[in-house]
Order: structure tokens, then C-alpha cells, then sequence
């Protein structure tokens, strides 16, 4: 029985591949590629000449009996274009296969561009929701973004340039004018991570034309703060008001923490 390898290659700088990875491609017996010209530039690179066979969305059902085939015979290495395969590409459906048959399935980690944006993005990495790409037609988009407006996770989605001042607009709309980061062209020369708002992001790509693929990360929801009681509010004040404070500086002091407005605290403490 053969092993089926999950191949990370590099999503711009060859020099990204791990050594285990080029073992591995140099080794198997076919290398189930998403796109054989993009693949057979890396190969060459590195002088491997390991039989490719494609791969794709449009040909994955008919090919995986080919695939499962091979594996019969030896291993089998998937690569996606660029990236980690069976993420947001082509390989669901392989994998599931292969472990149905009683095939080894074994991932060889490596690049991968949303996990690079998110860590770069400034955003918390603890909690994140993987969203792929957005629907293509407006109104889905919103359908779809207004099923996520209320997740306290940092989102990460993939979006083409032509579509991407749209998308933020759309996400701006859904979600509010949280903090974000547009991450292209990642491990490459003209490697750009812009990080702001999503107006600013907005106003950004609007002034520069997008280019490239996009990676967006995007802030979740802040915590809902919890309003104190009016008996708590009173006791805080007391206590600055015996370090000398006025009711406007207290006031001042307080609206952050308590959830009350300056105005409201105000009113109250001068009642």
C-alpha cells in the first residue's frame, strides 16, 4: 500500500521548500499536480524529474481513479499550485479516498499563505476562522458575511484583486470598520502587507490599483463590555473623588471602564 504525501511548495520564494519535501518529491512514483506548468518550473529548479500527472477542480473526480491506481503501486505526492494542498484547493476528495482504501495519508507542512498573513497581520493568532474565498455575486457575499458578524475570531479569507474594493466594502457594511489586514504577493519581490482599518484598507487599494492575490485578515468582534451597576459606578467615584478628583474628571476617568458615557456619569455624580 502506498502513501499518499500532502506537499507544501512554496507560494512565491522557491527557496521556502523544505528539504523533507524535496525528498519526498524526488522519491514517489507521481506527483498528483494542480498545475503541471507551475509544478514543473519547482522540479526543474531543483533538477527532479518525477512523472507529473494534473490534477485540478474541473478534472479531480475523473482523475482520482488514476490517482488510487498509482497508490495501489507505490507513493504519491498532491501539490496544489502553490501552498498547502487540500487547502481551499483540489485534495478533499483524494484524501478521503485514499483512507477509505486503507492508503497512509501524510502531510509534509510548509508554506501555507493564510497562516503567514494571520501571523504577520498584528491581529490575535489564538482563535482564527478560516473563510476561503468570499462568494463572487453580491448578494451572497452579504448573505454570507452577515452569518459571521457576530464571531469573536480574527477572520482570514482569500479574494481576487478585481473583486477586492468590493469585498471590503461589503465587509465594512456586515461588520463595521473593524481593524484588518491585506496581505499580496507574500514571499515575493513586491511583497505588501497593509494593515489598518477596513475604510483605510479601502481608500488604500482604491488610490493603488490591486494586484495579485489577496489574503485579508480581519479583527473579530470585539467583547461585549459589561455595564456597571450604578452602585459600583458610585463606590469608584467616591474613591477618586477622595484622591481629589472633580465629578467631570472622574467622570473622564470612569466612562472607559464602567460602559457609561461621560455625559452619563457625569449626570449622575452631580445629582
Amino acid at each position: 500500500m502506498g502513501t499518499l504525501f500532502l506537499v507544501a511548495t512554496p507560494i512565491g520564494n522557491l527557496e521556502d521548500i523544505s528539504g523533507r519535501a524535496l525528498r519526498i518529491l524526488a522519491q514517489v512514483s507521481l506527483i498528483a499536480a494542480e498545475d503541471t506548468r507551475q509544478t514543473r518550473k519547482l522540479l526543474e529548479h531543483y533538477h527532479l524529474h518525477t512523472p507529473l500527472s494534473s490534477y485540478f477542480e474541473h478534472n479531480k473526480l475523473a482523475k482520482l481513479g488514476q490517482v488510487l491506481a498509482a497508490l495501489a503501486q507505490g507513493d504519491v505526492a498532491l501539490v496544489s499550485d502553490a501552498g498547502t494542498p487540500a487547502l481551499n484547493d483540489p485534495g478533499y476528495e483524494l484524501v478521503r479516498a485514499a483512507l477509505e482504501q486503507g492508503h497512509t495519508v501524510s502531510p509534509i507542512p510548509g508554506p501555507s499563505a493564510p497562516i503567514a498573513a494571520l501571523v504577520a497581520s498584528g491581529l490575535p493568532t489564538d482563535a482564527f476562522l478560516y473563510l476561503g474565498y468570499l462568494p463572487r455575486k453580491a448578494s451572497e457575499r452579504r448573505r454570507f458575511l452577515a452569518g459571521v458578524t457576530e464571531m469573536p475570531y480574527t477572520l482570514i479569507l482569500l479574494e481576487t484583486p478585481h473583486r477586492l474594493l468590493a469585498a471590503l466594502q461589503d465587509l465594512q457594511a456586515a461588520l463595521g470598520d473593524r481593524q484588518m489586514a491585506a496581505a499580496r504577493e507574500l514571499t515575493k519581490i513586491h511583497e505588501e502587507i497593509f494593515r489598518g482599518t477596513l475604510s483605510q484598507t479601502q481608500a488604500h487599494f482604491t488610490i493603488q490599483a490591486p494586484r495579485g492575490e489577496f489574503t485579508l485578515v480581519v479583527a473579530g468582534k470585539p467583547p461585549t463590555r459589561q455595564r456597571w451597576a450604578v452602585e459600583q459606578v458610585i463606590a469608584a467615584a467616591q474613591k477618586l473623588s477622595e484622591e481629589g478628583l472633580s465629578p467631570a474628571q472622574a467622570s473622564r476617568q470612569l466612562a472607559s471602564p464602567s460602559g457609561w458615557s461621560r455625559r452619563e456619569l457625569y449626570a449622575l455624580l452631580t445629582q
